[in-house]
């Protein structure tokens, strides 16, 4: 009903079941293997049938297990009727961008009967990561969990939770998500919203032809739940609570946190939390109590963009209790943050902070090697950029939505950004002048102003340690996500960063530690981190109709003078354009 005994997990993790892995000697961590198998698949929701992909006929997918330092090679079967890419969100994969997943920036896709094998290196990451595809919009039911356990003998560093309730916030549309987008290609207009938002696949017992899917998880009194929470949806952050219980936060994207309990979260696409839960409740009348997840909109009231303001739910049972199937249950009402609550999003993030502790260690960078100041903009392009008179697109004045990083709007390469710079053509594909600081002039926040498509990317030398600060535009938040790294979160703030008072304000001590950072909306976000993985590394928007605008850019960081400072050969089997 939902959840995962830990001992089973381990025992898997041992080396015992065989299937998923052979064990190694500890120092080397074991090699586990999985086979993905990507087929079409029709499924109902809110009374609408479809056909979606999915792997190995679930959605979401299988959980990847491993431990701390292990290596996981999965091999994707494409049996679908699409091109396709997987990524390995979180995962540094050191050396090795071959298999990081991203299409057209680190290979080619995945055509439709190919398959290619992703080496998947877990190096630093400890708790919950998952993976999903980067291909057009096909993440939205081709995701799953990646849970990694402390190495063989190590424990966590908290009270040992006595099961896992696996916890996926996503989103459905009645209508097939890849013709949204060729739409909206078409047209130049923005994304329809989904139709619902969902916990494990389902949206809850609240949504039409949908109570007897509605996700349940059997709990009971005295015991201690590791949530392993994931916002795998393509469009909303979120925020989660649980009726009559709070929520103690004691990971964020696979780094360790200071235990901060709470009453809710906030929850960005793409991030993952580990939470734990205590079966605490005195059992009474009642013992049912929902947990929602409701969409966080930044939007202004008079907007005139559409959103998703549905929420999702799910059950908790007592089951050692009587009255475990009597009565509705418990709502939420009074710790579920309202949909627009913009002074709850930011109270939660401010809380997270690194464990820090002599086990888990902060390495904050203390001083900067390259500084970069990068604006995220919600903007338009002409309708067509061969006849500027032609005004019949359906995005702002009949002109196409578009995105941008310091008014580039990213555009994919015909062949992939890493096979160019490998084999040495790249300035035949992509351009090496993406600006550190945003273009002059004065900006106007109440127009969508032209930008300009570009393949620009950021070359970083070995060991450069860089400090980027988003300054967020537009009128959302934006969740950002780094390939390859993840970074300390040193700062935040509303306003125009003002680069004399606020870096005063940074936390060099104890900030998170995270691969995914929820720029707020017309404020900033200080991030630092290492440039000491080689290879090409995307960046971007993790609402998907933003990547898609162009709110990406790609840093290749060059190879060092040692063997390890050094990419990994190119796979020979790598997938063909």
């Amino acid at each position: 009903m939902g959840t995962a005994k830990i001992p089973a997990a381990l025992w898997l993790l041992a080396g015992v079941v065989l299937t998923f892995g052979v064990a190694v000697s500890p120092a080397q961590g074991a090699t586990r293997h999985y086979d993905f198998l990507i087929t079409e698949t029709n499924q109902t929701r809110l009374c609408h049938e479809k056909s979606v992909l999915t792997v190995n006929g679930q959605s979401p997918g299988p959980t990847i297990y491993a431990r701390k330092g292990d290596v996981v090679v999965v091999n994707v079967h494409n049996q679908g009727n699409k091109n396709i890419t997987i990524h390995w969100h979180g995962v540094d994969q050191p050396r090795n961008p071959w298999s990081d997943g991203p299409e057209y920036i680190t290979q080619c896709p995945i055509r439709p009967g190919g398959n290619f094998t992703y080496q998947v290196i877990l190096s630093v990451e400890e708790g919950t990561l998952w993976w999903h595809a980067h291909s057009d919009f096909d993440r939205l039911t081709v995701h799953g969990a990646i849970v990694i356990y402390p190495r063989s003998g190590a424990t966590f560093p908290f009270k040992k939770p006595d099961n896992e309730i696996p916890i996926i916030l996503g989103e459905w549309w009645n209508e097939d998500v890849n013709q949204l987008l060729e739409e909206v290609k078409r047209t130049g207009e923005d994304v329809k919203p989904s139709d619902a938002n969902t916990i494990n696949s389902q949206p809850g017992d609240m949504f039409p032809c949908s109570k007897d899917g509605t996700f349940k998880v059997a709990v009971q009194n005295g015991n201690t739940y590791l949530l392993r929470i994931i916002n795998a949806g393509l469009t909303n952050d979120m925020f989660f609570a649980i009726a009559g219980h709070r929520l103690t936060v004691v990971a964020i994207d696979a780094h360790y946190t200071k235990p901060v309990t709470v009453d809710y979260i906030m929850i960005a696409p793409g991030q993952t939390m580990d939470v734990l839960l205590e079966a605490n409740r005195t059992l009474g009348a009642n013992s049912r109590y929902y947990m929602a997840a409701r969409t966080f909109i930044t939007l202004p009231a008079d907007a005139t963009i559409a959103f998703n303001n549905s929420t999702a739910t799910a059950i908790l049972e007592y089951t050692d209790s009587a009255a475990a199937t009597a009565g509705p249950p418990d709502f939420p009402s009074l710790s579920l943050p309202d949909i627009k609550d913009e002074n709850a999003g930011m109270a939660f993030v401010k809380q997270l902070r690194s464990l820090a502790s002599n086990d888990h260690p902060a390495h904050v960078p203390m001083s900067v090697d390259e500084r970069m100041l990068i604006d995220l903009a919600i903007n338009v392009l002409p309708c067509d950029a061969t006849n500027p008179n032609n005004r019949t697109c359906k995005g702002p004045n009949g002109n196409r939505f578009a995105a941008s990083l310091n008014n580039v709007s990213f555009e994919n390469p015909s062949i992939d950004v890493l096979y160019a710079y490998y084999s040495g053509n790249g300035l035949g594909v992509y351009e090496e002048d993406f600006p550190n600081k945003p273009p002059g002039g004065p900006v106007n926040l109440t127009e969508l102003g032209f930008t300009k498509r570009g393949t620009k990317v950021k070359v970083l030398e070995y060991g450069t340690v860089v400090e980027v600060v988003f300054h967020d535009m537009s009128s959302e938040n934006h969740p950002m996500h780094l390939h390859g790294f993840s970074f300390y979160v040193v700062g935040r703030g509303s306003g125009e960063f003002d680069e004399r008072r606020d870096p005063a304000t940074y936390n060099l001590v104890d900030p998170p530690y995270q691969n995914t950072i929820s720029v707020p909306k017309d404020g900033w976000a200080a991030f630092r981190f290492r440039a000491d993985n080689p290879g090409v590394w995307f960046m971007h928007c993790h609402f998907d109709r933003h990547v898609v605008m162009g709110m990406d850019t790609v840093f290749i960081v060059k190879e060092g003078k040692t063997p390890k400072a050094r990419m990994l050969p190119r796979p020979s089997n790598m997938p063909q354009c």
